[in-house]
């Protein structure tokens, strides 16, 4: 028996040696997106600046000696199809964390998945304030939702200071679309109005796939609206723009940032021309290294403008960083690298800026305030800086 006992030990002892020889499996990270339907401009622009870091990390060597593997799928911006994708990717793909999600309605109804299931996840789009606060103590000890997008308090800050204190208007309509974001853009849009002192002289909802806004307009110019401040995405904010061309009417847009989407750019043509967005990146090649991320994009997407080109940059930064506490965690176990985002050592050179200590256990916003943010413009077909001076540090 005693022989057999050591027998027995050997065998598992050269068992568990082969086994530890055996080169581990990728790191499995999920991606989700909208990448059909009209928030897909912002879906694929983060997908492929997501798959540029993932690129660039593997031609590095991976993290912990093995590759990422990337595991995507389309949500079609359905917040139903996002919960369950974010259920898919946990249970059956075994992904180790996340990042991704555009619409803020979808990461209110997904991202509590990641939570129960204690699995990092970083919002690189999604820009609904309450987005990062839905798991926070003392009802929930551990938060494992981060964002790394302007957040619509920084956005709707923004948007009231361009139009009230730099253009001088004192009165501004507010039309924001029914969905999560749109009402939850519109309360920070009110909220950044009353500590102005100003209230807006009238506030218009429409849904998606509206394609006349024309009831919403006339309420706002018979009100005397000076510029309409707006919440929506792409293909809706472009019927406003031609709407307000149809009236005659000559009254400056000013609203989030989906106004810099492709969608909205092409269908409003020159009537979108002037449009004013708050953007985390714009798409030009002012150091090495957005030269080098912008090239890389623009070969992996197989086109020359990004149709959204913060969410491009958001999903490169947002990867990095993910990778950056992945390295410093040591591991893929969940809780440690929830605490190495919350501590990060490494110093990250993203596209939008270099991040040093980008969260905190209290605070999982990368952007703290509107000075890392920048006002965009259409002008020709493209966005561009409206102003000049209030830009984040470029990293080298």
């Amino acid at each position: 028996m005693k022989l057999q006992h050591l027998i027995l030990i050997a065998c598992w002892s050269a068992w568990s040696l082969c086994a530890s020889a055996q080169p581990a499996g990728p790191i499995r990270i999920g991606v989700s997106g909208p990448f059909t339907g009209g928030s897909s401009p912002m879906g694929l622009s983060m997908r492929d600046g997501i798959r540029v870091a993932a690129a660039e990390i593997n031609a590095a060597g991976g993290l912990l000696g093995r590759p990422v593997q990337l595991v995507e799928r389309d949500d079609e911006a359905r917040n139903e199809r996002g919960a369950k994708i974010a259920q898919e990717l946990i249970g059956k793909e075994k992904i180790v964390a996340g990042v991704g999600i555009v619409n803020t309605g979808v990461a209110l109804a997904s991202q509590r998945y990641y939570q129960e299931a204690r699995i990092p996840m970083i919002t690189a789009v999604a820009t609904g304030s309450i987005v990062t606060r839905q798991f926070l103590p003392p009802q929930h000890p551990e938060n494992f939702i981060f964002r790394v997008s302007a957040n619509d308090t920084i956005q709707a800050a923004m948007i009231v200071e361009e139009a009230i204190v730099r253009r001088k208007f004192r009165k501004v309509a507010i039309l924001a679309d029914s969905t999560n974001y749109g009402q939850l853009g519109r309360e920070d849009l009110e909220r950044a109005l009353e500590k102005m002192g100003v209230r807006p002289v009238t506030v218009g909802k429409f849904n998606i796939r509206d394609v006349d806004m024309t009831r919403q307009l006339l309420a706002a110019r018979k009100a005397g609206a000076e510029a309409l401040l707006t919440y929506g995405i792409g293909p809706e904010l472009a019927q406003i723009a031609n709407g307000v061309a149809r009236l005659g009417w000559q009254v400056p847009i000013i609203g989030s940032w989906p106004l810099s989407m492709s969608n909205f750019i092409d269908s409003a043509g020159p009537n979108g021309e002037g449009a004013r967005m708050p953007q985390t990146f714009i798409q030009e090649a002012n150091t090495p290294k957005r030269q080098a991320f912008i090239e890389a994009w623009q070969k992996r997407a197989r086109m020359e403008r990004m149709p959204s080109p913060s969410a491009a940059a958001q999903g490169y930064d947002a990867m990095l960083l993910l990778a950056a506490a992945i390295r410093q965690a040591g591991t893929t176990f969940g809780s440690r690298v929830r605490e190495a985002l919350e501590e990060l050592d490494e110093k990250v050179e993203g596209v939008i800026m270099t991040y040093e200590r980008p969260f905190s256990r209290q605070d999982h916003e990368a952007f703290d305030n509107v000075s890392q943010v920048v006002m965009g413009q259409v002008r020709s077909g493209r966005v561009v800086r409206a102003h000049e001076g209030n830009r984040p540090k470029p990293p080298r």
